[in-house]
């Protein structure tokens, strides 16, 4: 698949906020990590927003690849990328409603396991339910 931006958006938005979501809530509420907080969904949504942004520059890389496609390691990579990104914004500049002490363990182990479903879903599940999905540039609307 050869994404678009508006592709990558729909694709990111929905992931992030479905997926995300699930993965999210036993840390939310406690049952994994530290006690409960809200935190994992600002984290959440700070990564899906700083990712918005990110795809534009994302789509200028893929301009530049001969065939233009966006291959499944250039994926991970840019997963690895954002982490570092916003683990940084979070420790040396400050994001609101994330505290600077964050434990930086569970943020890894929560980016983590986010990011491993995320991934794992649009390169399975998204296929299946989203048969077109592929073929529109992975835009679903």
């Amino acid at each position: 698949m050869t994404p678009t931006l508006f592709g990558r958006w729909q694709t990111r938005l929905l992931l992030f906020f479905t997926v995300g979501v699930l993965v999210s809530i036993p840390f939310a509420i406690g049952l994994v990590g530290s006690p409960p907080d809200s935190v994992y969904f600002w984290i959440l949504s700070y990564v899906a927003i700083f990712g918005l942004v990110w795809d534009v520059v994302y789509i200028q890389i893929q301009k530049y690849r001969w065939d233009r496609d966006w291959p499944a390691t250039y994926q991970l990579l840019a997963g690895l990328w954002e982490m570092i990104f916003v683990l940084c914004s979070i420790k040396i500049i400050g994001l609101p409603a994330v505290a600077k002490e964050l434990p930086i363990f569970w943020f890894l182990v929560h980016y983590s396991i986010v990011w491993l479903a995320v991934f794992l879903v649009s390169q399975s599940l998204m296929r299946i339910l989203f048969v077109r999905w592929r073929f529109r540039g992975g835009q679903l609307l």
